[in-house]
Protein backbone atom coordinates (compact mmCIF):
# COMPACT_ATOMS: atom_id res chain seq x y z
CA UNK A 1 0.00 0.00 0.00
CA UNK A 2 1.09 3.38 -0.56
CA UNK A 3 -0.43 6.38 0.60
CA UNK A 4 0.30 9.67 -0.64
CA UNK A 5 -1.00 12.67 1.24
CA UNK A 6 -1.18 16.30 0.03
CA UNK A 7 -0.98 19.18 3.15
CA UNK A 8 -0.05 22.48 3.92
CA UNK A 9 1.67 20.55 7.27
CA UNK A 10 3.49 17.80 6.78
CA UNK A 11 4.94 17.84 10.01
CA UNK A 12 1.70 16.91 11.89
CA UNK A 13 2.50 13.38 10.52
CA UNK A 14 5.57 12.67 11.35
CA UNK A 15 4.87 11.37 15.10
CA UNK A 16 1.60 9.38 14.23
CA UNK A 17 3.84 7.29 11.04
CA UNK A 18 7.02 7.53 12.86
CA UNK A 19 5.48 5.67 15.82
CA UNK A 20 4.11 2.08 16.95
CA UNK A 21 2.79 -0.49 14.18
CA UNK A 22 2.45 2.22 11.32
CA UNK A 23 6.28 2.42 11.11
CA UNK A 24 6.75 -0.66 12.08
CA UNK A 25 4.67 -1.85 8.74
CA UNK A 26 6.66 0.75 6.81
CA UNK A 27 10.06 -0.61 8.16
CA UNK A 28 8.90 -4.13 7.18
CA UNK A 29 8.00 -2.80 3.29
CA UNK A 30 4.23 -3.52 4.07
CA UNK A 31 3.54 0.55 3.29
CA UNK A 32 4.98 3.53 2.25
CA UNK A 33 4.38 7.22 3.56
CA UNK A 34 4.66 10.36 0.78
CA UNK A 35 3.68 13.11 2.36
CA UNK A 36 3.42 16.46 0.69
CA UNK A 37 3.31 20.17 0.68
CA UNK A 38 1.19 20.91 -2.09
CA UNK A 39 2.66 24.93 -1.54
CA UNK A 40 5.41 23.61 -3.43
CA UNK A 41 3.13 23.00 -6.94
CA UNK A 42 1.84 26.74 -6.55
CA UNK A 43 2.42 28.63 -9.58
CA UNK A 44 1.96 32.20 -7.47
CA UNK A 45 5.24 34.19 -6.93
CA UNK A 46 3.94 34.29 -3.26
CA UNK A 47 3.08 30.36 -3.50
CA UNK A 48 -0.15 30.98 -2.56
CA UNK A 49 -2.80 28.07 -2.20
CA UNK A 50 -5.76 29.73 -1.30
CA UNK A 51 -7.49 32.83 -2.90
CA UNK A 52 -11.30 34.79 -1.49
CA UNK A 53 -14.45 32.91 -2.95
CA UNK A 54 -16.21 34.19 -5.74
CA UNK A 55 -19.75 35.52 -4.79
CA UNK A 56 -18.50 36.77 -1.71
CA UNK A 57 -18.37 35.29 1.83
CA UNK A 58 -16.05 34.68 4.58
CA UNK A 59 -13.02 32.27 4.74
CA UNK A 60 -10.49 31.82 1.69
CA UNK A 61 -10.64 28.74 -0.44
CA UNK A 62 -8.41 26.55 -1.51
CA UNK A 63 -7.25 27.35 -5.32
CA UNK A 64 -7.70 24.14 -7.94
CA UNK A 65 -3.82 24.48 -9.56
CA UNK A 66 -1.59 23.58 -7.20
CA UNK A 67 -3.93 20.37 -5.96
CA UNK A 68 -4.09 19.46 -9.67
CA UNK A 69 -0.73 19.50 -10.46
CA UNK A 70 0.20 17.23 -7.21
CA UNK A 71 -2.40 14.71 -8.20
CA UNK A 72 -1.15 14.81 -11.99
CA UNK A 73 2.55 14.33 -10.39
CA UNK A 74 1.70 11.52 -7.90
CA UNK A 75 -0.39 9.32 -10.20
CA UNK A 76 1.15 9.39 -13.48
CA UNK A 77 2.98 5.98 -12.94
CA UNK A 78 0.19 3.90 -11.46
CA UNK A 79 -3.31 2.65 -12.76
CA UNK A 80 -6.32 4.94 -11.93
CA UNK A 81 -8.11 1.52 -11.16
CA UNK A 82 -5.93 1.02 -8.38
CA UNK A 83 -6.31 3.96 -6.61
CA UNK A 84 -8.77 5.91 -4.63
CA UNK A 85 -8.23 9.96 -3.79
CA UNK A 86 -9.58 10.91 -0.72
CA UNK A 87 -10.97 14.34 -0.04
CA UNK A 88 -11.25 14.67 4.00
CA UNK A 89 -14.61 17.22 4.49
CA UNK A 90 -17.26 17.47 6.56
CA UNK A 91 -19.78 16.87 3.54
CA UNK A 92 -18.42 13.52 3.07
CA UNK A 93 -19.66 10.16 3.75
CA UNK A 94 -19.49 9.17 7.58
CA UNK A 95 -16.12 6.67 7.66
CA UNK A 96 -16.69 3.25 8.57
CA UNK A 97 -14.83 0.21 9.30
CA UNK A 98 -16.34 -1.08 6.13
CA UNK A 99 -14.89 1.50 4.24
CA UNK A 100 -11.72 0.49 6.18
CA UNK A 101 -11.59 -3.09 4.31
CA UNK A 102 -13.24 -1.34 1.27
CA UNK A 103 -10.09 0.97 1.41
CA UNK A 104 -7.51 -1.39 2.02
CA UNK A 105 -8.33 -3.53 -1.56
CA UNK A 106 -6.31 -1.15 -3.02
CA UNK A 107 -3.00 -0.65 -4.21
CA UNK A 108 -2.56 3.77 -3.47
CA UNK A 109 -4.22 5.91 -1.29
CA UNK A 110 -4.12 9.75 -1.81
CA UNK A 111 -5.27 11.87 0.82
CA UNK A 112 -6.28 15.93 0.10
CA UNK A 113 -6.05 17.59 3.64
CA UNK A 114 -7.55 21.14 2.94
CA UNK A 115 -7.47 23.90 5.28
CA UNK A 116 -9.19 27.52 5.63
CA UNK A 117 -12.75 27.71 3.75
CA UNK A 118 -13.47 24.84 1.89
CA UNK A 119 -11.83 23.28 -1.52
CA UNK A 120 -12.71 24.89 -4.97
CA UNK A 121 -15.75 22.74 -6.56
CA UNK A 122 -13.60 21.58 -9.60
CA UNK A 123 -11.61 19.58 -7.19
CA UNK A 124 -14.08 18.13 -5.55
CA UNK A 125 -16.04 17.02 -8.79
CA UNK A 126 -13.45 16.29 -11.29
CA UNK A 127 -10.56 14.88 -9.03
CA UNK A 128 -11.49 12.89 -6.11
CA UNK A 129 -12.78 9.12 -6.17
CA UNK A 130 -14.17 9.72 -2.61
CA UNK A 131 -15.16 12.18 0.31
CA UNK A 132 -14.79 10.89 3.69
CA UNK A 133 -16.03 12.87 6.97
CA UNK A 134 -14.30 10.79 10.25
CA UNK A 135 -17.46 12.37 12.19
CA UNK A 136 -20.07 14.62 12.46
CA UNK A 137 -18.30 17.67 13.55
CA UNK A 138 -15.82 20.06 12.26
CA UNK A 139 -11.92 20.12 12.42
CA UNK A 140 -9.48 22.89 11.23
CA UNK A 141 -8.06 20.78 8.50
CA UNK A 142 -8.31 17.04 7.26
CA UNK A 143 -4.63 16.04 8.57
CA UNK A 144 -6.36 14.40 11.61
CA UNK A 145 -8.56 12.35 9.86
CA UNK A 146 -6.02 11.34 7.09
CA UNK A 147 -4.10 9.80 9.93
CA UNK A 148 -7.54 8.17 11.04
CA UNK A 149 -8.03 6.37 7.29
CA UNK A 150 -4.03 5.40 7.76
CA UNK A 151 -3.80 3.57 10.58
CA UNK A 152 -7.64 1.74 10.40
CA UNK A 153 -6.51 1.17 7.34
CA UNK A 154 -2.74 -0.17 7.44
CA UNK A 155 -3.91 -2.72 10.31
CA UNK A 156 -5.89 -4.87 7.51
CA UNK A 157 -3.45 -5.05 5.58
CA UNK A 158 -1.77 -8.99 5.25
CA UNK A 159 1.37 -9.32 7.56
CA UNK A 160 0.85 -5.78 9.87
CA UNK A 161 -0.60 -7.31 12.87
CA UNK A 162 1.12 -9.98 14.22
CA UNK A 163 -1.61 -12.20 15.25
CA UNK A 164 -3.99 -12.03 11.86
CA UNK A 165 -6.91 -12.74 13.59
CA UNK A 166 -7.63 -9.27 15.48
CA UNK A 167 -8.66 -7.03 12.63
CA UNK A 168 -11.04 -9.83 11.63
CA UNK A 169 -12.69 -9.87 15.42
CA UNK A 170 -12.80 -6.38 15.71
CA UNK A 171 -15.42 -4.23 16.87
CA UNK A 172 -17.22 -3.19 13.69
CA UNK A 173 -15.63 -5.81 11.36
CA UNK A 174 -18.30 -8.20 11.98
CA UNK A 175 -21.33 -5.73 12.11
CA UNK A 176 -21.10 -5.71 16.06
CA UNK A 177 -18.87 -4.03 18.86
CA UNK A 178 -16.23 -7.13 19.69
CA UNK A 179 -16.88 -9.09 23.20
CA UNK A 180 -15.04 -8.69 26.55
CA UNK A 181 -11.27 -9.66 26.69
CA UNK A 182 -9.81 -11.27 30.14
CA UNK A 183 -5.87 -11.81 31.28
CA UNK A 184 -4.30 -13.11 34.26
CA UNK A 185 -4.62 -13.36 36.89
CA UNK A 186 -7.83 -15.46 36.85
CA UNK A 187 -9.13 -13.75 40.57
CA UNK A 188 -8.32 -10.06 41.09
CA UNK A 189 -9.63 -9.13 44.01
CA UNK A 190 -12.48 -10.96 44.02
CA UNK A 191 -13.34 -9.96 39.90
CA UNK A 192 -13.09 -13.47 38.02
CA UNK A 193 -12.85 -14.26 34.58
CA UNK A 194 -15.77 -16.43 33.78
CA UNK A 195 -15.51 -20.02 33.79
CA UNK A 196 -15.83 -20.52 29.85
CA UNK A 197 -12.66 -19.50 29.04
CA UNK A 198 -11.13 -21.36 31.11
CA UNK A 199 -12.54 -24.37 29.77
CA UNK A 200 -10.85 -25.44 26.71
CA UNK A 201 -13.88 -25.95 25.25
CA UNK A 202 -13.95 -24.00 21.75
CA UNK A 203 -16.96 -24.72 20.60
CA UNK A 204 -18.24 -23.31 24.23
CA UNK A 205 -15.79 -20.36 24.09
CA UNK A 206 -16.95 -18.99 20.24
CA UNK A 207 -20.72 -19.39 21.32
CA UNK A 208 -20.09 -17.06 24.64
CA UNK A 209 -18.39 -14.45 23.05
CA UNK A 210 -21.27 -14.30 19.81
CA UNK A 211 -23.58 -13.92 23.25
CA UNK A 212 -21.80 -11.09 24.55
CA UNK A 213 -20.77 -9.20 21.23
CA UNK A 214 -24.34 -9.60 20.70
CA UNK A 215 -25.56 -8.47 24.53
CA UNK A 216 -22.87 -5.52 23.91
CA UNK A 217 -24.27 -4.14 20.57
CA UNK A 218 -27.50 -4.09 22.10
CA UNK A 219 -27.07 -2.12 25.33
CA UNK A 220 -24.07 0.05 23.48
CA UNK A 221 -25.23 0.59 20.11
CA UNK A 222 -28.59 -0.87 19.70
CA UNK A 223 -28.95 0.76 15.46
CA UNK A 224 -25.85 -1.58 14.75
CA UNK A 225 -28.77 -4.18 14.56
CA UNK A 226 -31.00 -2.72 12.56
CA UNK A 227 -30.08 -3.29 9.61
CA UNK A 228 -28.04 -6.79 10.45
CA UNK A 229 -30.24 -10.12 9.35
CA UNK A 230 -30.73 -11.69 12.47
CA UNK A 231 -30.08 -15.19 13.10
CA UNK A 232 -33.16 -17.31 15.04
CA UNK A 233 -30.36 -18.11 17.58
CA UNK A 234 -29.09 -14.70 17.87
CA UNK A 235 -33.15 -13.44 17.90
CA UNK A 236 -33.76 -15.64 20.97
CA UNK A 237 -30.41 -14.07 23.03
CA UNK A 238 -31.58 -10.75 22.31
CA UNK A 239 -34.84 -11.09 23.70
CA UNK A 240 -33.17 -12.55 26.82
CA UNK A 241 -30.80 -9.96 27.26
CA UNK A 242 -33.79 -7.41 26.76
CA UNK A 243 -35.56 -8.30 30.01
CA UNK A 244 -32.08 -7.83 31.98
CA UNK A 245 -30.85 -4.54 30.03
Amino acid sequence: MRYDVLTLFPEMFTGVLGSSILKKAEERKLVSYNVIDFRAYSEDKHSRVDDYPYGGGGGMVLTPQPIFDAIEDITKEKSSGKRRIILLCPQGERYTQRKAEELAEFEQLIFICGHYEGYDERIREHLVTDEISIGDYVLTGGELGAMVIIDSVTRLLTGVLGNETSAVTDSFSTGLLEYPHYTRPVDFRGLKVPDVLLSGHHKNIDEWRHQEAIKRTLKRRPDLLKDRELSKREKEWIDTFKDNL
